[in-house]
């Protein structure tokens, strides 16, 4: 490897999942995040959710597979569609200028081939499911294609990112119950908010760059009074799930088992340091543990009810 190249080649890519591939195959896993999991993980839990609090049905087990690779492959779909559109933006931020189609590791051929084939692999998890489910999830590619441009036109790009990280709740309700209705639409408002709050947290780690290059974002739009808006998103997300459980089983019980993600969330909230990138990063991070305990809340409600 010459200088040169070396200079554009993340450590990320030395070491690691990544570093253990072939080296043509290395800058394609990086365009799809294959050693950033976390991003699938937080695509997949509304969806798991859903099916937990819809009491699983005959098909549950399978139906939390297939959700989960369907958000691997669509998490790492608009992964690469996002740098296919943020190409020129990425090489003007330290934190992306990396990225491989941002650095011409990638070809744009390459990258819309892995796109198309990554579609494909979606699109065999999507007939799997129930009919009104495939209905869903197929509505989903508008929101999603439009994802990448809304940094450009509002300060609140979480925000529709909260609609689209959270439309599997949309998506694993009906696949369980063959319908919808006010309670995956509660659990869907909620996890927006969830959404909006844990990606300001994530959106602190930016807001130098992003002031530079004119990139708009919640972190930047909330300014010194961003924890305070991390905690009013989540308390929101608390008293949407908290209505969506109550519908499926109302007792105080169902409630009682918000309480570990409740505590969770403050603590976040709480113990936040907005001016540090690191602990930003962590707290983000924490958001996958986040929704295992929401989905542990959900199967016990949705299987006891």
């Amino acid at each position: 490897m010459s200088d040169a190249e070396h200079d554009i080649v993340p450590d990320s890519e030395r070491r690691g999942l990544i570093g253990a591939l072939p080296t043509p195959a290395r800058p394609y896993a990086s365009l799809m995040r294959l050693d950033r999991p976390i991003g699938a993980w937080l695509l997949y839990w509304p969806g798991a959710w859903a099916v937990a609090l819809a009491g699983l049905g005959p098909r549950g087990l399978p139906l939390l597979f297939w959700l989960g690779l369907g958000a691997w492959a669509m998490r790492s779909a608009g992964c690469v569609w996002n740098d296919i559109v943020d190409r020129d933006l990425d090489r003007r931020v330290e934190r992306t200028r990396l990225r491989p189609l941002a650095s011409g590791r990638v070809s744009l051929t390459g990258a819309w081939a892995l796109l198309a084939g990554l579609c494909l692999l979606g699109l065999l998890v999507l007939v799997q499911l129930p009919r009104l489910a495939q209905a869903v999830g197929l509505a989903s590619l508008a929101p999603v294609a439009a994802y990448p441009f809304m940094k450009r036109i509002t300060w609140w790009p979480q925000a529709w990112l909260g609609l689209v990280f959270s439309w599997a709740a949309l998506v694993g309700w009906p696949a369980v119950r063959g319908e919808l209705g006010l309670t995956p639409l509660l659990l869907y408002a909620g996890a927006i908010a969830w959404v909006i709050g844990y990606d300001t947290i994530y959106a602190l780690q930016d807001r130098e760059d992003d002031a530079l290059v004119g990139v708009r974002s919640s972190a930047r739009a909330l300014g010194a009074h961003a924890g305070v808006g991390i905690a009013l998103f989540y308390a929101l997300a608390l008293g949407c799930w908290a209505a969506a459980l109550w519908r499926v089983r109302p007792d105080g019980l169902a409630l009682l088992a918000l309480a570990p993600m409740a505590l969770h969330l403050a603590t976040q909230a709480v113990r936040l340091k907005p001016d540090d990138p690191g602990d930003a990063l962590a707290r983000f991070r924490s958001n996958r543990f986040a929704g295992l305990l929401m989905f542990l809340a959900c199967l016990v409600v949705g299987t006891t009810a």
